[in-house]
């Protein structure tokens, strides 16, 4: 018998014994789905469903009714993965484990009826509330984080606060859903209300300020009683009910009794996805937003409107540079060459597009010729931009050339991150490496290459960094059954990433240099971009 077909005969018998993991990811553009085998290094199988946000009344949305039709269309996408490859059908798994984009607002009533549509991250018009929590908490509240969302309704008198009971994410929601059980991890909870890294639970003084704040206003219940049970990672967070087997699958071929871990924030899947967890480390996750997490190895000495702290799946604090907007532009532009392509009478497939038009960008010159990309789609905080605008700009002795255009796309992606960046470098956090995962990165060698220039920082990429969170929430679905044996740090260090395949790139000095000049002219040009959101 050959590697291969034992290989495959191996996986086919973990699939049939049930020993195999479970992620699922909600993503802003796509849910995906990923299956892997004992050891969590190995994907077996994958499946996704594309789609996307909506702007209704004003306020960034998914319906609930998309939620579980996406899910149930990436769960069968990944179904029908497994029987192309091993020609069975899974029934159970060991474990499985739900992850979603942070932050927003989900809240229910006694009769575990929704509210209101579901607020995203999104959205930004939570000014008010978050600067008075910021100045009251004495830590920087982003206008995304689930309480300010909360606290900008009871601002505005909405008449639903009166009747909320629970406040939960979109990864709570889903496990709530599936398990019945209505908990959190550390890290998506981190991302709702502040956290005490000494109790890994809602920092209890807080809690105490927030209740003083509204005493007077429309919420009862204390907001402790709102939000759900924070668990680090590797704590059993429930076992999948029969309600949540038909959830995710119709056709009733899935069986209940999976367990099931803590649900998780992108951005802790990401960092699991990244083997960023320790200090002094940290990962870049590249998509429709873009962010970065950073380790700290000591509490953060000044609040920065730039930078909040959250935490990793154990309950470590991390600084965050959140930005709204991170590929989605860049991709808008792809699509017009594609289409360029076609109408030329050229059969290029959008992977090849990517390819070819970032592989030009190398041959830009450093500072991206003069020209300046702005990916602003919706608003941005810490560029002070309440709506986005996107813009090309370039003055009349800029060089245009489709090698600068397409670098100062992709140097764009980066302009807002690197803002905050400069920002943490300044309280004198130090990285010895940066990971970076998301679909920017398959073209090897280039969106790489241009963040180690941005960042200043060694940035490495490894086999899994297109699979990206809902590998990651796969291999915390797999910690459960070891958690009691090895830390989140050394479980990855030790078992997941032992034999890794990791490519590092070093920062090119001429790329520090030509960024830095990029991201001059992008802090001064940040003035054109706000008269444009004003003008447009």
């Amino acid at each position: 018998m050959t590697d291969t077909a034992k290989s495959t005969d191996d996986a086919r018998t973990a699939i049939l014994e049930g020993r195999t993991s479970l992620g699922i990811e909600l993503g802003s553009t796509r849910i995906k789905a990923c299956l892997v085998g004992d050891d969590a290094t190995d994907v077996l199988a994958v499946g996704s469903h594309e789609w996307e946000n909506e702007f209704v009344d004003r306020r960034w949305t998914y319906s609930l009714e998309a939620v579980w039709s996406g899910l149930q269309a990436a769960y069968a996408d990944l179904v029908a993965d497994v029987r192309r490859r091993y020609d069975v059908e899974p029934q159970t798994f060991g474990a499985i484990g739900v992850s979603a984009m942070m932050h927003g607002y989900l809240v229910f009533d006694a009769d575990d009826e929704l509210l209101v549509p579901f607020r995203t991250w999104r959205n930004t018009s939570t000014g008010a509330a978050a600067a008075e929590l910021s100045e009251r908490f004495g830590l920087n509240i982003p206008l995304r984080w689930s309480i300010a969302h909360l606290h900008q309704a009871i601002l505005d008198g909405e008449p639903h606060v009166r009747d909320i009971r629970f406040s939960t994410t979109l990864a709570g929601y889903v496990h709530w859903k599936l398990t019945g059980r209505k908990v959190l991890g550390v890290g998506d909870a981190s991302g709702m209300f502040p956290i005490d890294s000494s109790t890994n639970d809602y920092d209890a003084r807080l809690l105490g300020v927030y209740d003083g704040l509204v005493a007077d206003r429309a919420l009862g219940p204390h907001v402790a009683e709102l939000l759900p049970e924070v668990l680090p990672a590797g704590r059993p967070a429930g076992a999948l009910t029969a309600e949540g087997a038909a959830l995710l699958d119709p056709t009733g071929a899935l069986r209940p009794g999976a367990a099931l871990c803590p649900p998780e924030g992108d951005a802790g899947t990401g960092m699991v996805a990244t083997n960023s967890v320790a200090p002094r480390t940290g990962n870049v996750s590249a998509g429709t937003s873009i962010f970065a997490m950073v380790v700290l190895e000591r509490p953060l000495e000044h609040a920065h409107h730039e930078l909040d702290v959250v935490t990793t799946p154990a309950g470590d604090p991390v600084a965050m540079v959140h930005c709204n907007n991170g590929a989605s532009e860049l991709a808008a532009w792809a699509g017009v060459f594609g289409r360029f392509a076609a109408v030329a009478g050229l059969s290029v497939d959008t992977d090849a597009v990517f390819e070819a038009l970032f592989r030009e960008a190398l041959d830009g010159e450093a500072d991206a010729g003069g020209l300046l990309a702005y990916n602003h789609l919706a608003g941005e905080p810490i560029a002070g931009l309440a709506e986005g605008r996107p813009l090309i700009v370039r003055t009349p002795d800029s060089t245009l050339t489709l090698a600068n255009f397409m670098r100062a796309q992709l140097y764009g992606v980066y302009g807002t991150l690197a803002l905050g960046m400069r920002v943490l470098a300044g309280e004198g956090v130090e990285l010895d490496r940066m990971f970076a995962h998301g679909g920017i990165f398959r073209t090897a060698g280039v969106a790489q290459r241009f963040l180690a220039g941005a960042l200043e920082a060694p940035v490495a990429v490894g086999e899994t960094a297109s699979e990206g969170g809902a590998w990651g929430i796969a291999v915390l679905a797999s910690y459960l059954s070891t958690a009691d044996e090895l830390d989140l740090g050394a479980y990855l260090r030790d078992r997941v990433f032992a034999n890794a395949a990791v490519d590092t790139v070093d920062p090119d000095p001429a790329d520090i240099a030509g960024f830095a000049a990029y991201l001059d002219r992008y802090r001064a040009g940040l003035a054109a971009e706000a008269a444009a959101v004003d003008a447009l």
